[in-house]
């Protein structure tokens, strides 16, 4: 246990002193934020914009963690062999993989306290269950994580970058977050709502008290890519 939390702390100063990672994790959604709450040009529907979209860019501060930062971060780990070297080391692979976990996972801790922090200030007002949003958030975590690892663990460094960005900004435009999944064309819709990140969004509105979002469908969606990401993750990451 103590390598573990010695090798979590390494994992998020890294994290940390990576100058993309904190514009992607921390800057672009707060910016994001406070952009579309104070200029209202998107068709949210709700009297004030930002009980729209402070869940939706919790959502999106969960994508780019989880699935960008980590499936960038290991994958250019991979293609130096710095995986490798750290596989054979007492630490042994298990080990290392609970530590990067447990640093998304403390990297998620400070997104979430920041842009709620920001959130409140502009005048959000939720409502629902907080327990039932950082359940939803644990479900796409793995979701997402176990999308960033699958690239990461079959492409080369380079391929990893520009696919992960692209599959972010897609999942930015179909999931929800900055534009209600309701105001796409309806064949969009329903493949919106089929992707993690549609669920999340959809997930962490009906319990914020968001809008925009009833019935439990996207329990169901979570559950399904929590599972199936990491199992296809782990049958195809190589570690060199």
């Amino acid at each position: 246990m103590r390598a573990v939390l010695a090798q979590t702390k390494v994992e998020l100063l890294l994290t940390l002193r990576r100058g993309e990672s904190v514009l992607l994790t921390l800057v672009i959604p707060v910016l994001l934020l406070v952009f579309f709450s104070e200029v209202d040009i998107l068709p949210t529907g709700v009297r004030d914009p930002v009980n729209f979209l402070a869940p939706g860019i919790l959502a999106l501060a969960v994508m780019s963690t989880a699935m960008v930062g980590l499936g960038i971060a290991t994958g250019f780990e991979r293609q130096y062999g710095v995986l490798k070297r750290l596989g054979s080391t007492p630490l042994g692979r298990p080990a290392l993989l609970a530590a990067k976990t447990a640093a998304i996972l403390a990297v998620e801790v400070i997104q979430v306290a920041v842009l709620v922090a920001v959130a409140f200030s502009l005048g959000w007002d939720p409502g629902g269950q907080a327990g039932l949003a950082a359940a939803a958030m644990v479900l796409a975590t793995v979701s997402f994580a176990g999308l960033g690892l699958l690239m990461a663990g079959t492409l080369r460094g380079e391929m990893v970058l520009a696919a992960a960005n692209g599959l972010y900004l897609v999942l930015l435009l179909l999931g929800g977050m900055v534009v209600p999944i309701a105001k796409l064309p309806g064949a969009m819709q329903a493949v919106a709502r089929a992707l993690p990140a549609g669920a999340l969004s959809d997930a962490l509105h009906h319990s914020l008290g968001g809008g925009h979002a009833s019935g439990w469908g996207y329990w169901c969606v979570l559950a399904g890519w929590a599972v199936a990401t990491p199992l296809l993750a782990a049958a195809a990451f190589r570690w060199e």
